[in-house]
């Protein structure tokens, strides 16, 4: 599947028809849902396809185990779907009667009686049919677990997180999941409920979830979060327990990943992923910051966290595809231009976006932090983040008219991790504040973070941050330095840093 996407920005409520060029090559296997089905991204006014070389569908028939790359031994966990014989070229069907995703917290009784019964059937379906929940839950396993190698460079693993894969790729998957739920109960207009996190009203799931007699209910969560404490879009191992700063929190953190982070395609899709790129380049604003709290926050207290708090078993609990319904249906809020939705047979229920006018004020303007003697100590690069760093940071560019279309962005690069660990950092500009739990104010900026995978290896990569708010907001624009914090909050010890910039980019 090859999607072509256009730098406009429009902001809606509920889905609506659009004018987009799409070219769709994706394959599944017959009544099987999305095997080989892989979403090539290529903006069409910077990369050329011949250029980009865009990643095919990988040869299912080659999906391994898998190796711990750290210590060359083998994974005790195999994730590969069953291979068949008939690959489709599938084609989208027409549309008949739009099926509607409800607000999971709107959804009613009947609602999830359907869905109760839907996901009960697909799990007494024979182990070996792929429409089987956990055969479902293995399409995710094989696909973030460098169990396949890259189509065009056998080197390389190919992974659809930390990169312009994420979002198509799992807009197809919840599609066939979708599908194939609607046919189990014979409602072809059958459409996934989603967590509507991204608003106060809807972060807290419906207590069906937490039924242990209901299909929806999965053993491996975290019993200190579910089911009545506010889920933590910010979550990490040194969380604020406060409900209220953790709602405010969190209006804040949509609006940076939305608004603030989402001006360019690489800070809102992820960096390009194309034949000879290696595995994470660098996740988009959404995936590395609500999206992957939220795993981390349902998933088990235990240190792989499992099922939601760990790449491989993540599928297996129901949650993740309301989790995923409603990172699709930010894409759909956010860009209006891409693959539409609707022309695949769905949309969501309109529900406000709260965190669209909630653009953080300053703690502190006109800051002199930057230029105080003693301020930080020289930075030498690589650094572990075994404590909080804080560096100083040349702008080449500074006292820019309105009139200058460039984005300024803070680039904090050579980010090594290890994937088997999750891992987690905020980044403040200027805050003399110093108090990291709070982050509705202009000084934060973003962070990185990452869920574990099963298939453990050290990889490099990199985030973008916008500073063009920042440095308004903050009334420093005039200056030619920046102090940059980086605050460690999950795993620290296993975080190297590389270096940090700020770049000029024409959008």
């Amino acid at each position: 599947m090859v999607l072509f996407l256009h730098r406009r920005q429009r902001w809606r409520k509920q889905p609506g028809k659009h004018p987009t060029k799409t070219r769709k090559k994706k394959s599944a296997s017959r009544n099987g849902g999305l095997y080989g089905a892989t979403a090539t991204l290529i903006s069409d006014d910077s990369i050329s396809p011949a250029f980009a070389s865009p990643i095919t569908s990988p040869d299912l028939s080659k999906c391994t185990k898998g190796t711990n790359l750290n210590t060359q031994s083998p994974l005790d966990e195999n994730c590969c779907p069953p291979t068949s014989p008939e690959i489709i070229d599938y084609k989208l069907p027409p549309v008949t009667k739009m099926r509607v995703r409800p607000a999971a917290h709107l959804a009613g009784k009947e609602y999830y009686a359907k869905y109760e019964k839907a996901i009960a059937l697909m799990k007494a379906l024979p182990a070996d049919d792929p429409r089987n929940f956990m055969q479902q839950a293995n399409v995710h396993c094989a696909y973030c677990n460098l169990t396949y190698e890259q189509p065009g460079d056998p080197k390389l693993k190919l992974q659809i997180h930390k990169c312009w894969h994420f979002y198509p790729w799992h807009r197809w998957y919840l599609y066939f999941y979708e599908r194939i739920l609607g046919k189990l109960i014979g409602d072809p207009t059958f459409g996934l409920p989603y967590w509507n996190w991204d608003n106060p009203e809807g972060l807290i799931l419906p207590e069906v979830f937490m039924n242990k007699g209901s299909p929806l209910y999965d053993a491996r969560r975290n019993p200190n979060h579910l089911p009545a404490a506010q889920p933590d879009l910010a979550y990490s191992h040194s969380s604020p327990t406060d409900p209220e700063k953790i709602v405010n929190n969190n209006l804040a953190i949509m609006y940076n990943e939305m608004v603030q982070n989402g001006k360019n395609l690489p800070d809102f899709y992820g960096a390009k992923y194309v034949v000879g790129t290696a595995p994470d380049p660098s996740a988009g604003s959404v995936e590395r910051g609500s999206h992957m709290s939220l795993h981390s926050w349902v998933g088990e207290d235990t240190l792989n966290g499992e099922d939601m708090g760990n790449f491989y078993t993540t599928a297996r609990d129901v949650i993740f595809y309301s989790h995923h319904a409603n990172v699709d249906r930010l894409w759909t809020v956010r860009v209006s231009d891409t693959l539409d939705n609707e022309k695949m047979g769905y949309v969501y229920q309109d529900m406000d976006l709260p965190w669209l006018n909630k653009r953080p004020k300053a703690r502190v303007q006109k800051s002199k932090i930057a230029s105080a003697p003693g301020a930080t100590t020289e930075t030498v690069f690589p650094v572990k983040l075994d404590k909080v760093v804080k560096v100083l940071v040349n702008r080449p560019k500074k006292s820019r008219s309105k009139k200058e279309k460039e984005e300024e962005l803070l680039v904090i690069e050579g980010i090594e991790v290890d994937t088997g660990k999750f891992a987690k950092f905020d980044v403040f500009v200027n805050d003399e504040d110093d108090k990291p739990d709070e982050l509705d104010k202009a000084e934060y900026v973003g962070c990185y973070s990452q869920v574990p995978h099963k298939n453990s290896t050290k990889v490099t990569t990199k985030i973008r941050l916008s500073l063009g708010e920042v440095m308004e907001d903050l009334d420093v624009e005039d200056d030619d330095k920046i102090l940059v914090s980086l605050v460690p909050k999950s795993g620290g010890e296993d975080i190297t840093i590389g270096g940090i910039k700020i770049i000029y980019e024409s959008d």
